[in-house]
């Protein structure tokens, strides 16, 4: 978990794309929870990637679960469930694509500030 957090912090700053970090690792964290306790892990592995495109960073992540994980409602004295909620309240699209043979890919859309587009384009 802390490498994939590292590994987007990297990526945005590397990018010069920094003013969404907070919402990107934290939903980089949620998703890769979630991967870990409710997917089997194919080849031992869950893909973290991150795209940068001219209005948006585009994170994804992959794993060998099948299913749609969708936000669910938690109680106060709850001690998870809330990871989804999270996403969907940092995130400005998300969603669940099957991918060719076993598994899922879980991805998110961060849309580019004001200043940031201006840096892109």
């Amino acid at each position: 978990m802390p490498a994939a957090r590292r590994f987007a912090a990297e990526a945005l700053t590397r990018w010069d794309h920094v003013q969404r970090l907070d919402d990107v690792r934290l939903c980089v964290s949620e998703l890769v929870t979630n991967a870990l306790l409710h997917a089997p892990v194919a080849d031992g592995l869950i893909l973290v990637r991150l795209e940068l495109h001219s209005s948006h960073v585009l994170l994804d992540v992959q794993d060998g679960g099948d299913g749609a994980p969708a936000p669910r409602p938690s109680q106060e004295a709850d001690d998870g469930g809330r990871g989804l909620l999270l996403v969907d309240a940092l995130a400005d699209d998300w969603g669940v694509t099957a991918r060719r043979g076993p598994g899922k890919r879980v991805w998110a859309t961060f849309q580019h500030s004001i200043s940031d587009r201006a840096l892109a384009e």
